[in-house]
């Protein structure tokens, strides 16, 4: 239970189970279910902005902790996945773009295979287990952070609705309390927590999506007791992630999954594969992902500005850089974002995102398991 990878192969089950809902005979009670008003929003609604806020905080606490106290806490160790990172988003976003250059509607979608699923990606590297050297899994945890980092930001620029000027304004208010709480360094969560709703619900009346307040929330919790001392363990931070993880984690990221990963794929017409927003955000995630992060870890290597993790071999390092293509939980929230859920293109972009992702995990896990047997045929 404490297992992100876990987690990730709960992903995977919560996955099949939403196709075979979506496809099978309940496919239209289904559907219906995720639009029935609960309140001011419907469930799918509630999950996707509430529930996705909690996922976000849990992101911003991950974001924060390795920036301050973790694999990212010195220039030296944020190099490589930093530059992997930006590369692994730009990448994408590129080939996106060119392909769907002649189709300008298409265009706001150019940011849906730039993420990384971290869940899904590390779920592949447990179920290789030790076919894989131990310094991968936390340059592919930092890179995967780097890149929430990245995708937030990206929401925040340019997913936004119109703006409510006084909800905005009560929100930077709140945002500002969080701050005070912070310096005057409060160690009680729940003040922390009742101002955090409180900004839930202006960003999402500001016109701002909503789980951006998940991500100010937990920049503002405070990661240290004592300034300057190791005690970070018993910190409101490290309390806090430690709380909602396995909530994220095996519980709201799956409810996700099976709210939006559900495509009815009977009657489709296969050349949909082709259609330019399918095509760019498949190609986007299996080949802009690994080539980005591998050409860009590669120039820094050689470059010696950090050194490849210890005890992978290049062909290793290159099939992590293919899982990082599974870009599955924050593609299809990007993509909802993009298009709006139930649109037109929303079944393109369901498509896309399952297709290069299961591309992404099928080719990267076989290339490690390879890359393991070359390994330990060179030393038998």
């Amino acid at each position: 239970m404490q297992s992100e990878a876990s987690a990730g192969i709960v992903l995977m089950g919560a996955t099949v189970i939403a196709l075979a809902l979506a496809n099978g005979p309940l496919s239209q009670d289904w559907f219906h279910l995720l639009h029935v008003k609960l309140g001011p929003l419907s469930l799918l609604h509630w999950i996707n902005d509430g529930l996705m806020a909690i996922f976000f905080l849990l992101v911003g606490l991950e974001i924060k902790r390795e920036l301050l106290d973790g694999q990212l806490s010195t220039a030296e160790r944020r190099i490589l996945p930093g530059v992997a990172a930006l590369a692994g988003m730009a990448a994408p976003a590129i080939i996106f773009f060119f392909i769907n250059r002649n189709a300008p509607e298409n265009v706001r979608g150019w940011a849906i295979p730039a993420a990384t699923d971290i869940a899904f990606a590390l779920g592949v590297l447990a179920l290789l287990g030790r076919m894989v050297p131990g310094a991968l899994r936390p340059f592919l945890t930092a890179v995967a952070v780097l890149d929430d980092l990245g995708a937030v930001v990206i929401i925040a620029l340019f997913y936004t609705a119109d703006i409510a000027g006084n909800a905005l304004f009560a929100g930077l208010g709140l945002a500002l309390l969080l701050v005070l709480l912070n310096r005057f360094r409060v160690q009680s969560l729940w003040p922390y927590l009742l101002i955090g709703a409180a900004l839930w619900v202006a960003v999402l009346m500001s016109g701002v999506h909503a789980t951006i307040a998940g991500v100010i929330l937990a920049f503002a919790i405070p990661l240290r007791i004592t300034p300057g001392e190791p005690d970070a363990m018993q910190s409101p931070l490290y309390r806090l992630e430690h709380a909602i993880a396995p909530w994220v984690g095996f519980g709201i990221v799956p409810l996700f999954g099976l709210a939006n990963a559900g495509i009815d794929l009977r009657g489709l017409d296969p050349s949909i594969l082709l259609a330019p927003l399918t095509f760019g955000i498949v190609m986007g995630l299996f080949l802009g992902k690994q080539l980005g992060i591998f050409l860009a870890c590669s120039a820094v290597i050689k470059a010696k500005l950090a050194s490849r993790p210890s005890h992978a071999s290049w062909m290793q390092l290159y099939g992590v850089a293919v899982l990082c293509g599974i870009g599955f939980t924050m593609s299809l929230f990007i993509g909802g974002l993009a298009f709006g859920e139930g649109s037109a293109r929303d079944d393109q972009v369901k498509l896309g995102v399952l297709a290069g992702s299961l591309l992404s995990a099928m080719f990267g896990a076989l290339i490690l398991a390879l890359a393991f047997r070359y390994k330990k045929s060179r030393t038998a």
